[in-house]
Formats: C-alpha cells, structure tokens, sequence
C-alpha cells in the first residue's frame, strides 16, 4: 500500500531536489500535485524549482560535507538528483545508510561520469558506442586524439549540457579543446573522454520509465543540437521498427544494470540502420520537455511516479509534437522580460522558467507545438519561437 502524508504535516512525505533547474521545476510541480513536501537545493538563489518548493538550501553540491548535512538536516524520503554536479559519493555513502535516492546511487554515479558508464556499456554489456579513448593529460590527449583520428570530440568524463565539449578537425585545435575541458569540467585537472565522430543519419532519445509493473517506453524523440545543448526536439521520431526495437532492448539492458525506479533518458546514434548508444541520463532528459504537450502523463509526471512506486500502465500519445528552446542571446542582466507572447497558437504553450539572471547567454525557456505532422510542428514551434522578444 502506497501511503503518502501531505506536506508540512508531522511527519510529511518529503523529496529533496538536488538541482532546481527548469527540469526540478516540473518534477517540483509533480511532487506538490501528489501532496509532497518539496524541498529544492542549488548552488544559487532563486532557481527555477525554489519558486514552487516548501523550502529552498543553496550550497556547492560537490561539496561532500555540505551535501551530507543538508540531507541529514531535511531527512527527506527521496533524494531526487536533477543535475551532474553533485559529489556522487555521498549519496552512495548515504543510501547505504536507508536513504532512498532516485533511481538508486549507482546508477546516479555510474551516470555522472562517462568513464564508468562506457565501461558498463562497452565492456561489460558489450553494446555498440562510437570508438573512443580516455586521457589524463594534455600529451596523453595529443596523442589519443591522432590514434583516434579526425574529426573527433573532447568532452570531460564529467560535465553537463554539453559543457566543456569540442569537435576538432584538425590538430592545431586539440589546445583550445584541452584547455575548455579543464575549464568547464566538474573537478580540477578532469580527466577527458575523446571520442570518434560518427557521421550518423539522426540521433534520438528514448525515454524509458523502470517501475514497480515493469520497463515501459515513451514514443522516441528525435532531437537537434548545437554543442552539446539541444535546441529543439520532436515527438515521434520516424524509424525502422529493426532500429526501434534494438533501442529497447538495449536500454532494458543497462537500466536492468543500474536499476532503481524512475525515468531513464537514454541517447542514440543511428547511421545506415546501425544503432549506436551514445549517453543515459537518470532522470528526466531536457529533449522530453516535448512530453508536457505530447503525452497524458509527461516525463515529469512518470518519473514521480515510478518513484513512488504507483503502476505506470499505459502512456497514451496525443501526436505529432514538438519543442523549441527560447535562448537568452548576448544579454546580461537580472531582469528578463518576454514580449509579443500574443502570437501563441491555441495548439501550442509555453513554459517560462524564470531564471534569475544570464550572463550572455542562457536557456530560458520552451514553446511547446501539437500539429498535425512532426514537420509542420517542428516548422510552426521554431517560427513562434523566434517571434518571441527576450530582453534585460
């Protein structure tokens, strides 16, 4: 039996977000539909998720004492994690412990760092990825970068959205590529992943959500991005049923590894019918923010209740959809303003999240589109998208 206190009773059922992004927002808004307690923490003030948490802790999360106090002080009944940077160890520390984290601390951790999950992935489940090589080094890069050969890409082992990533031509590039690395990865002196460009057909997310009744799938969703970042994403994404049913199977096989109930955002190439894994993200995946228009229940909605632990069913499909980032371009400013919202279509909606500042250049917002066919939707979310005025 599934039992759940409301919040701010004795004893309230409690979720902690360990990132309160435009993502923990809508986890946030699921949780508070359920009658949890929410409680969100970042590393700033005013995060998209404190705007509609209980409660709100800002702390360097990858600080492993900070970490552990913060949770100790709450004692939530999950700890839902919602961004890379968080010190990993702990939550393994404290899992061990009784606490509850979602999907479970292994597959938070091995996740988190592209060492340890190419390993589980390549290594021990053998499923296809892109070739690719590690280095601790600057020489040690030079050197697998020329192994590898051109074009290839330099991400840290552990980063998000993209951060710190380079495609590389050339050799008189692997400096600037090294250097962004070290910059932008989540600890000092990262170590690097590079890996061979593969010239794919298209790349999708299937999002896949583990629960008490079972392993279930969302349509998948083709996406497009630009270093590392998404731009805009479509539901469904036409393929093969050869192609999509190998997605499944693979995505069966790791999540059975990491296991834990929740939503399971798992990335693919595909190139001359061939599928090839690329990252998984335990959580929520920023390319399904098309499934607030798309489904009955977004990826939101059935992560919180995979966790739960509440059947998942069937999840019904409304049609062909899609999304469109609204990017903060070359502003600075703590006072964003949206204008000519008047052009919103009844068929499409629009998700503000209000981040507190930008510093040049910020995602900050979705349109949201339904039509008739993926290419009119992708067509119409991109034209509404780019009527829109952000200004400081």
């Amino acid at each position: 039996m599934i039992t759940i206190k409301t919040a701010l009773c004795k004893n309230s059922t409690r979720v902690m977000l360990l990132g309160s992004g435009e993502l923990g927002k809508e986890i946030a808004i699921e949780c508070q539909r359920m009658g949890m307690e929410v409680i969100a923490v970042d590393r700033y003030s005013n995060a998209p998720a404190m705007h509609v948490a209980h409660r709100q802790h800002i702390i360097d999360m990858l600080n492993a004492k900070e970490l552990e106090r913060c949770i100790t002080i709450e004692q939530p009944n999950f700890i839902v994690p919602e961004i890379e940077s968080i010190d990993t160890n702990t939550l393994v520390k404290l899992e061990k412990n009784g606490y509850r984290v979602v999907p479970s601390a292994y597959a938070v951790h091995t996740t988190m760092n592209r060492k340890l999950i190419r390993h589980l992935t390549s290594k021990i489940l053998r499923i296809p990825t892109s070739k690719y090589q590690f280095a601790s080094n600057y020489q040690e890069a030079k050197k697998n970068v020329k192994n590898l050969g051109f074009p290839c890409i330099i991400k840290p082992i552990m980063s998000s959205s993209g951060k710190g990533q380079s495609f590389i031509n050339h050799e008189n590039e692997i400096d600037v590529a090294w250097e962004k690395s070290q910059k932008y990865g989540r600890v000092q002196k990262q170590e690097v992943i590079i890996e061979k460009y593969i010239p794919f057909d298209f790349e999708f997310t299937l999002l896949a959500v583990s629960s008490v009744d079972g392993i279930h799938f969302c349509l998948p969703i083709g996406h497009f991005q630009e270093n590392g970042d998404y731009k805009s994403s479509w539901q469904p994404q036409k393929m093969s049923v050869d192609v999509l049913k190998k997605a499944k199977k693979i995505s069966k096989k790791i999540i059975s590894q990491l296991g834990g109930h929740g939503v399971f955002g798992v990335e693919f190439f595909v190139y001359k019918e061939k599928i090839i894994f690329s990252e998984i993200s335990p959580r929520p995946h920023d390319t399904g923010m098309v499934t607030l228009i798309s489904q009955d229940l977004s990826e939101f909605a059935l992560h919180v209740r995979a966790f739960l632990g509440i059947p998942i069913n069937k999840i019904n499909h409304y049609g062909p959809s899609s999304s469109a980032v609204l990017f903060g371009k070359n502003l600075y400013g703590n006072s964003i303003s949206f204008s000519n919202l008047e052009i919103i279509k009844k068929n499409q909606q629009i998700r503000i999240f209000s981040k507190p500042k930008i510093y040049g250049f910020r995602r900050l917002g979705v349109l949201l589109d339904r039509s008739k066919t993926v290419q009119e939707s992708i067509l119409n979310s991109q034209n509404t998208a780019n009527k829109i005025f952000i200004q400081t």
